[in-house]
């Protein structure tokens, strides 16, 4: 069983940057695809940013490319870098892992969620 715990997530103004945390408690991540999904109020669930359980592959949301990043410290804890931050990336952000996963868009294929970090980005 792995529990996952988010961090980092808070409210800036628009053009800032966050980096949101997520680490195993408990365990380790090093054998697991890590996707970050957010939810809006009121929209579903959506897929961000994955990354390969060898670290080796990445992968984003056309909204995010070239914004956001996601990296990893392959047993510990994985990143979110994002910058710059637009209004409409006010969401709860939540970490999702996938043992041995190749870096999935699709929520489904991951086992295990974080209970999600705020991010609020103003105007």
């Amino acid at each position: 069983q792995v529990q996952l715990v988010e961090s980092g997530g808070g409210l800036v103004q628009a053009g800032d940057s966050l980096r949101l945390s997520c680490v195993a408690s408990g365990g380790t991540l090093a054998r697991y695809a890590m996707g970050w999904f957010r939810q809006a109020p009121g929209e579903e669930r959506e897929f961000v940013a994955a990354i390969s359980w060898r670290g080796d592959k990445t992968y984003y949301a056309e909204s995010v490319k070239e914004r956001f990043t996601i990296s990893r410290d392959n047993s510990k804890e994985v990143y979110l870098q994002m910058y710059p931050l637009k209004p409409e990336d006010t969401a709860l952000y939540y970490c999702a892992a996938e043992m041995l996963g190749g870096g999935d868009k699709q929520a489904a294929e991951y086992e295990y969620w974080g209970q999600g970090t705020q991010v609020t980005v103003s105007t």
